[in-house]
């Protein structure tokens, strides 16, 4: 009926927060260039971090991942007729099944917005441990 709107909310708060970061992450770069390094270490350890995978593009795979979903979900219910392009949208709310609309984001959308954002943990932690490992072998070889 409805489960794409946990996900579809998940995905609006976290545009926001991508955003937000992106900005964050310009200005430190401004700062950064800024600053001239005194230490040829320095210039080493930023080179490091520059090879970093930055937070934002991170968190732009997770707002790929659940606007794609989003979108075939919203497809999948508008194929089944659950989703009408006039008000009130969801035929549960025309047919009096608030309740069971409102059960169904509970249960499926939550489930599903988690297990993608699970998805998406568990595909970070892995480019981190492998950024760790580069880093690792470069300051070994330095």
């Amino acid at each position: 009926m409805a489960c794409f709107v946990a996900p579809a909310v998940e995905a609006v708060v976290t545009t926001v927060v991508q955003k937000v970061v992106e900005s964050k992450e310009k200005k430190a770069e401004l700062a950064a260039v800024n600053c001239e390094a005194s230490l040829k270490e320095d210039i080493q350890i930023k080179g490091l971090e520059k090879a970093k995978i930055k937070l934002s593009r991170k968190l732009g795979w997770l707002n790929k991942m659940l606007w794609g979903g989003t979108a075939l979900l919203i497809f999948e219910h508008i194929w089944h007729g659950e989703v009408v392009p006039y008000f009130p949208f969801f035929t549960a709310i025309e047919n009096g099944d608030v309740a069971g609309m409102l059960g169904e984001i509970a249960r499926n959308g939550i489930t599903m917005a988690a297990l993608v954002t699970g998805v998406w943990a568990i595909v970070c932690a892995v480019v981190s441990s492998y950024e760790k490992k580069a880093a690792h072998t470069a300051k070994e070889e330095a």
